[in-house]
């Protein structure tokens, strides 16, 4: 059975970086079967990350073909894939358009994520578009079965790791603390 992705939007009071509250909407991406079970997931999720109160100002049907976690990076991005094929009958090039999530750091390497799912793709295509997503998380549906906890572990570890570039800059400014303290 294929996922069924649902974009579910999420209104909240949120801490900013200079100690400011704010309300905000973000967009969280959630695998259920219909609505009623989107709504349901995304209370149950964002009640374990917010204390406060929130409310789901939005749930619609994501058009994503693939989701796919990629270690250490930290953004989502937006893959546009056109799948080339040749119609005999009328002799022209058909396109034929799907949409994939793929994490990364920024366009470049997402690109190059792009290509490396792509890579055991029998037929041609192209990628002729890439946007950061605003979406801020993405929920897998979780079955219960014994293989589907596997790949859920895989996949949260996956999309949970850090960029290696941020870890780098979080050991020098603790070490540069350490320095000072001492």
């Amino acid at each position: 059975m294929s996922a069924i992705w649902y974009e579910c939007k999420v209104k909240y009071r949120k801490t900013d970086e200079t100690g400011l509250q704010k309300v905000v909407t973000e967009p969280y991406l959630i695998d259920a079967i219909s609505y009623t079970e989107a709504e349901s997931r995304i209370n149950e999720e964002m009640s374990a990350y917010i204390s406060e109160e929130f409310k789901i100002t939005n749930i619609k049907v994501a058009n994503y073909a693939e989701i796919h976690p990629f270690e250490n990076t930290d953004r989502w991005f937006k893959s546009k894939v056109s799948l080339l094929a040749y119609d005999e009958e009328s002799g022209k090039e058909r396109k034929t358009n799907m949409y994939l999530l793929i994490q990364a750091n920024d366009v470049k390497e997402a690109f190059d994520n792009t290509v490396h799912v792509m890579k055991g793709t029998m037929g041609d295509y192209t990628i002729p578009a890439i946007a950061e997503s605003p979406i801020m998380d993405v929920f897998p549906y979780f079955s219960g079965e014994e293989d589907a906890v596997e790949a859920l572990n895989r996949f949260n570890i996956i999309k949970a790791s850090k960029p290696f570039v941020a870890e780098q800059k979080e050991i020098a400014v603790e070490a540069e603390l350490e320095a000072e303290l001492e």
